[in-house]
């Protein structure tokens, strides 16, 4: 796999990947979006836009500037709605006169568990939910979206956030926050779902894929096995957390300090959330309890 090194592709210029589709990063570096956001242009005359990204004006223009007098853009596809993939559709809309495609709006697509849960007053991480997100045309899974010489095929695929949708390509896919080489997603309660999550993460491995287009980072080369270092990371980490809560209970934060150890400290508070996560994920599966209310800052211990 590419180490994160070797992808360093200048902002705001278009490089072909492949016969048919084109990506423009996003000058929006973070510890958290690595280089920054991947705006795909997918189609030869018909255009298909994958992830605006965030309101950067020089962005808007480099999208606008990638397209030849004999193309057009027809389609906006937001495969969810973070402050750094979706806030710039509604202005490339009013420019381009193309109708945004998405799962629905940034609530749309939250488990029964997430949505009890914010109900009773669980705020998020601060991982920068575009609220004011409003698709022109919501697609369900299994929707095919089509242009002159393209169709896309959507998977809805919650966990990072309840309105996530990947978009199969023929055998290349689309994963958007799902799946990315240079990093794990994060997923943090209560508009991320670790169960949504195993549970994508399971589909996708259902299918032969060629390749995997992120929203962030290179393309990855080798799909399924990024899939299953996925799954196996992320049942590590359970098995940490049993184990912590084995000597002890413990906090989300708590847990995170001893498990990421190697962690920079501008991701720990990701990390804590990430942890969260697991431990409403263990608690639907009864391993394990909250000492009275579930929340953010609870204890947690093994079921007796």
């Amino acid at each position: 796999m590419q180490a994160p090194d070797d992808f360093n592709p200048e902002a705001g210029v278009a490089i072909e990947l492949e016969p048919g589709l084109r990506r423009i990063l996003a000058a929006n570096p973070s510890p958290m979006t690595y280089r920054g956001t991947n705006t795909y242009l997918l189609g030869e005359t018909s255009l298909a836009v994958i992830d605006p990204g965030p309101t950067l004006p020089d962005h808007l223009e480099a999208i606008l500037a990638a397209v030849a007098p004999t193309q057009r853009i027809t389609h906006i596809i937001v495969t969810h709605s973070h402050l750094d993939h979706s806030p710039l559709a509604a202005e490339l809309s009013q420019r381009t006169g193309a109708p945004i495609y998405a799962f629905g709006d940034a609530k749309a697509g939250r488990s029964t568990v997430m949505t009890k849960l914010a109900a009773a007053g669980m705020a998020g991480g601060d991982e920068g939910i575009d609220t004011n997100f409003q698709p022109d045309i919501t697609v369900a899974d299994g929707a095919l979206i089509t242009g002159d010489g393209w169709t896309l095929e959507v998977i809805h695929t919650p966990g990072h956030l309840g309105n996530h949708i990947a978009l199969a390509w023929k055998d290349a896919c689309f994963t958007a926050d799902h799946v990315m080489g240079w990093a794990s997603s994060l997923v943090s309660p209560p508009d991320g779902d670790l169960s949504d999550f195993m549970a994508s993460c399971h589909r996708l491995r259902a299918r032969n894929w060629r390749v995997f287009h992120p929203g962030h980072g290179a393309p990855v080369t080798e799909p399924i096995a990024r899939l299953e270092w996925l799954i196996a990371h992320r049942n590590s980490r359970e098995s940490a957390i049993l184990d912590g809560l084995a000597k002890s209970p413990a906090t989300a934060q708590s847990l995170a300090q001893e498990i990421y150890t190697t962690t920079p400290a501008s991701l720990l508070a990701a990390a804590e959330r990430n942890i969260l996560a697991h431990l409403i994920d263990l608690m639907g599966k009864s391993q394990i309890e909250a000492i009275g209310n579930l929340s953010a800052t609870a204890r947690f211990q093994l079921c007796k």
